[in-house]
């Protein structure tokens, strides 16, 4: 009886606290709060914006000024770097090349991802888990413990210095990659579509094609900017596999060094346009990243 009566006085002092707080009081409390976060925020901002900031000033500097006094913006604004790549060849061919992988990369893994995907997520096999689970396992793997293979593999069939042989190589780490995800948004799609479908008298691929796909296109979406992402920035089977006709902009970006120096300025615009081509697909999926973190079970 004691203890009920010492909670019920204390909670009647903690209701004659609050209730002295004055509306202006919670007011300035909640702007306090609001302002604090905004800071945090600003200050997170701004250690995430500035190393791109500092990319982009030194492409428009020279040599010269960058290796002298820092600077916050140009003292002296020129695009000769950005001139210099985009009329050179051995440059501006790195960027294709680049593109031609990661393009036929993602077309290959979202070819077979998807009907292994829906396998997956519809039907139940024996060892369907364990598969599972072992196509989960070649992303545990680092590249370079398949670049022995690779090379040996590639060199022999005489794939070695195409952009099919890169492609391929990361289909390796991709195509699990897409898999797992698919399966999670065709999952959340009722098996009910399939059997109305059926009954309506589609096909299969009919179905598949005109029925399902369209209901799992944000998926799709999200999973081409993960493979998308995978293969522009991987370097070391890319470097590996390829040596004059189908060398990456990754690999073109370490020789930069020559007998006067690392020519910084060029690099730097080089690294402003690799950049370009992360942001153009984020800007494309940007309201599908948050549902593809949570691979589709949301």
């Amino acid at each position: 009886m004691s203890y009920q009566l010492e909670n019920t006085q204390r909670g009647e002092k903690y209701t004659t606290i609050f209730s002295k707080v004055t509306p202006a009081q919670r007011r300035n409390r909640n702007a306090r709060s609001r302002w604090r976060a905004n800071c945090l925020l600003g200050l997170y901002l701004i250690l995430m914006i500035l190393p791109i900031y500092w990319l982009i000033n030194m492409s428009l500097q020279t040599n010269s000024e960058i290796l002298g006094s820092m600077t916050l913006w140009p003292q002296n604004l020129t695009f000769d770097n950005y001139i210099g790549i985009f009329t050179n060849s051995s440059w501006y061919m790195g960027y294709v090349n680049s593109m031609l992988y990661v393009a036929m990369n993602m077309l290959i893994t979202i070819c077979v991802a998807l009907p292994a995907a829906y396998a997956f997520s519809r039907f139940t096999f024996i060892g369907d888990k364990h598969l599972f689970f072992w196509l989960l396992t070649n992303l545990m793997a680092p590249p370079a413990v398949f670049l022995l293979p690779y090379f040996q593999l590639y060199y022999s069939v005489g794939l070695f210095d195409t952009h099919i042989a890169v492609a391929l190589a990361h289909c390796l780490f991709n195509i699990p990659l897409a898999i797992w995800i698919l399966e999670g948004f065709m999952s959340s799609v009722p098996k009910e579509i399939d059997e109305t479908a059926y009954i309506d008298g589609y096909s299969f691929p009919r179905f598949f094609v005109k029925v399902f796909i369209p209901m799992i296109r944000s998926g799709i979406g999200v999973t081409l900017f993960f493979l998308f992402m995978f293969s522009w920035v991987e370097l070391l089977l890319a470097r590996t596999l390829t040596a004059t006709s189908a060398q990456p902009i990754g690999m073109i970006m370490t020789r930069t060094s020559t007998a006067s120096g690392i020519d910084w300025g060029t690099l730097a615009a080089a690294g402003v346009l690799t950049i370009i081509p992360g942001i153009l697909v984020v800007y494309f999926v940007r309201n599908h990243i948050a549902k593809g973190f949570a691979l589709g079970r949301t």
